[in-house]
């Protein structure tokens, strides 16, 4: 109901400003839609578009472009929109109206609704699907979208490329599929590398985190998900802590070494590895 009152109130805005708009448009500054997506966006089939024409009330409102990427406008007929971006078509329309109908016209042109194109969520994430992709959506925002991520996520993300699919594309199932890796604390903080524009057809793939296995003096002994960068101590943490009867001094980490299992002395700071198993012994006494 907030979004919608928003979008109201945006409306106006740009109804009552349309000169301003019309000069940013002409001019080639950037600038935004009356829903805050770019206005290189490209336009697809099933999209609707809002339309608002200054001081023509019987022009403006909502028009769905049809499968063929066309839609009928008011005095000019048919037009073509799927295929330009936001600023293309507004501009092509402006054109088309300034033909024998009206002069210097005032125009703005924005997506009431995407529904040409998606990207695919998947994995470790809370609310997994499709999810239309809005103007310039970022890996985070599609994140959002789903929910976020779960408690057994790994810290790193995948999304693969799909030009276009229709479906989701899994890492693997293409062999010229192309995959960007991005890890998730990065992508939390804020940074802009690891926070990219997403593309219609993309598939975001979360992966269950790795596991360790904590036994012996622990409270609650079992399989744990870790990220890249935990500790040893940080994994008994995940386990409840020692017991008063744990050896904090002799913890064993069991490693698979070359396909070998392998005892191994590490320190509480060290990191652990997928598939470590640790040991808590008794105290002697």
């Amino acid at each position: 109901m907030l979004r919608h009152t928003f979008q109201t109130v945006g409306l106006v805005v740009a109804l009552a400003t349309g000169a301003v708009s019309f000069t940013a448009a002409q001019s080639g500054e950037p600038r935004t839609g009356v829903d805050g997506a770019s206005l290189d966006y490209t336009i697809g089939a099933q999209d609707v578009l809002s339309v608002t024409v200054f001081d023509q009330a019987d022009l403006s409102g909502k028009y769905p472009v049809e499968l063929d990427g066309t839609f009928s406008f008011p005095l000019v007929g048919r037009v073509t929109a799927g295929g330009l971006s936001v600023r293309q078509f507004e501009n092509e329309l402006r054109k088309k109206l300034s033909d024998g109908y009206f002069k210097n016209p005032q125009i703005t042109v924005s997506v009431e609704q995407y529904r040409s194109q998606r990207v695919f969520i998947i994995g470790e994430v809370r609310a997994a699907g499709p999810y239309p992709l809005t103007g310039d959506m970022t890996l985070i925002e599609a994140l959002a979208k789903a929910g976020s991520t779960t408690p057994s996520a790994s810290d790193e993300v995948l999304v693969v490329r799909g030009q276009g699919a229709k479906g989701p594309v899994l890492p693997g199932q293409a062999s010229d599929t192309d995959i960007q890796r991005f890890n998730l604390k990065d992508l939390q903080s804020g940074t802009l590398a690891q926070n990219p524009n997403l593309h219609d057809g993309d598939t975001i793939y979360v992966a269950r985190a790795e596991l360790v296995y904590v036994f012996g003096q622990v409270k609650s002994p079992g399989s744990f998900a870790i990220k890249s960068d935990t500790t040893i101590l940080q994994a008994l943490s995940l386990a409840g802590g020692v017991t008063p009867n744990g050896a904090m001094g002799r913890i064993k980490i069991l490693r698979i070494v070359d396909g070998e299992k392998k005892e191994v002395k590490v320190k509480l700071t060290d990191t652990v590895q997928p598939g470590d198993t640790i040991v808590v012994p008794e105290r002697y006494f």
